[in-house]
């Protein structure tokens, strides 16, 4: 199992599509924080000039940490576009490669196949959210420095600077947990069509489906959106609020953990029961 997940992650590692994620990531959070460095910190002016009537601010609020913050809170819906790109490719890409007999005729079962491609799919999120996560946070704290952090979420609130570093860390552990949901359903769809565009259309199509019902205030969607996965798909962002509400993060983690276990499930199940014609 250990050789095939290798090979696997060598595939996918080989394939110039795996990187065209790492490159708009580094083409964007640049871009974006090299103009927030040139804005001079406006935008935080704005946002806070109704209160400096009656409050004094003290110390350099416009600092690495809110504009990291803001650059996690921006992507989190373009990152499963890219993320699917890959994830969609999996199962998908042997079918359009014309390779699906060759790896099948292996003296190794269907089902350790496809955990290898799955464990591959994983590995390439989770670096990927890191990649992110390093270099939004790296590059903001070489452009901004650091400080006491400024929280623009339902009201104000101002985290100490030594409260900080932990947030960010278990907030890009929770974003890389929510963004493998996203590659399983990726992979889900990959698991039965023939091109690799057909998973990332699919993810993308549930994804801004379950936003629109998320966000529109009906009655009738109240129901549905407490199952709806786009609930907490950002359920990062609970880590900036203090206290922590452990509880709801722990409920969004069950929550999205059983979206990731049925797409896995439903994809292996279409998958060794799959007639390979090709």
């Amino acid at each position: 199992m250990l050789r095939l997940t290798y090979y696997e992650l060598l595939k996918t590692f080989l394939k110039k599509r795996t990187y065209l994620g790492f490159l708009v990531v580094l083409v964007i959070v640049p871009l974006v924080e090299g103009a927030l460095k040139l804005e001079g910190g406006r935008f935080l002016t704005r946002a806070l000039r109704s209160l400096s009537q009656n409050f004094i601010f003290v110390g350099n609020l416009f600092n690495a940490w809110f504009v990291a913050q803001q650059v996690m809170n921006s992507l989190w819906v373009q990152i499963p576009l890219l993320i699917a790109f890959v994830a969609g490719d999996q199962l998908a890409g042997e079918a359009t490669g014309g390779t699906y007999r060759l790896i099948l005729i292996k003296p190794v079962s269907r089902t350790r196949i496809f955990f290898a491609k799955y464990i591959a799919t994983v590995v390439y999120t989770v670096l990927f959210v890191s990649f992110l996560g390093v270099l939004s946070v790296g590059l903001a704290l070489a452009l901004f420095g650091g400080g006491d952090m400024i929280v623009l979420m339902k009201g104000i609130l101002i985290l100490p600077a030594n409260d900080v570093v932990w947030r960010f860390i278990v907030g890009y552990i929770l974003a890389a947990w929510t963004m493998t949901m996203m590659a399983s359903f990726a992979f889900f769809f990959s698991s039965f069509v023939e091109n690799a565009i057909g998973p990332i259309v699919g993810t993308m199509g549930i994804l801004i489906v379950a936003t629109i019902i998320t966000i529109i205030p009906v009655e009738s969607f109240d129901t549905l959106r407490d199952i709806l996965f786009t609930k907490y798909i950002n359920i990062w962002q609970k880590c900036f609020q203090d206290p922590v509400p452990w509880d709801e993060i722990r409920f969004g983690l069950m929550h999205t953990g059983a979206y990731i276990v049925a797409s896995v499930l439903c994809a292996w199940t279409i998958f060794v029961r799959k007639d390979i014609l090709s």
